[in-house]
């Protein structure tokens, strides 16, 4: 990615562990001789998958769910981790077929995105989702998810007014947007 040599590393420790994150502390030396300490989130599972369901009529399909970590609820695409023993496309449709009740017959990576990388090491996988059939797996949420319909319009809408906010949401939409007029263009 980068002609510039990374800086060395001196030590590496765990610092705490849990069932998503481990931290990770870091001594590096930088090229120009200075020495600092960082800390890294790293997460405790093979990756993540982010699905963008497209519907036959073109509409979106977004999952309400609780988030502890804003302590609200919050409209998103369905997503999830990646299992040891499946492909992340394999996950996209599991994760599809938890949450919205549906799997695809057509999945296409459109990109990978890092969140906060100067501290955060997870990624999450983008995957466009088309073909859709209904099929329900049984999921891992507490509680059913409500799943909502929208077109590209009403999420950028959604978006404005501060209800469509995680920022890899966000940018899967766009992502979509962007992917389905090139697909469509003569």
């Amino acid at each position: 990615m980068s002609d510039h040599p990374g800086p060395e590393i001196l030590a590496a420790r765990w610092v705490s562990h849990s069932r998503l994150f481990h931290v990770e502390e870091l001594r590096l030396r930088f090229g120009n001789g200075v020495e600092r300490t960082y800390e890294r989130l790293n997460p405790g599972f093979h990756g993540a998958v982010m699905v963008v369901p497209v519907s036959d009529d073109g509409r979106l399909l977004l999952v309400r769910e609780y988030g502890a970590g804003v302590g609200d609820y919050y409209l998103s695409f369905p997503k999830g981790a990646v299992h040891a023993e499946e492909s992340m496309l394999d996950a996209a449709n599991r994760e599809l077929m938890e949450e919205v009740g549906f799997g695809a017959h057509e999945l296409e990576l459109l990109t990978e995105l890092s969140l906060s990388p100067s501290y955060m090491g997870n990624r999450m996988s983008i995957v466009l989702a088309r073909g859709l059939f209904e099929k329900r797996l049984p999921g891992d949420e507490p509680e059913p998810l409500t799943v909502s319909a929208h077109t590209f319009e009403e999420l950028i809408d959604l978006q404005a007014s501060g209800v469509l906010n995680e920022a890899y949401a966000v940018a899967a939409l766009f992502l979509a947007r962007e992917r389905l007029a090139t697909a469509e263009a003569p």
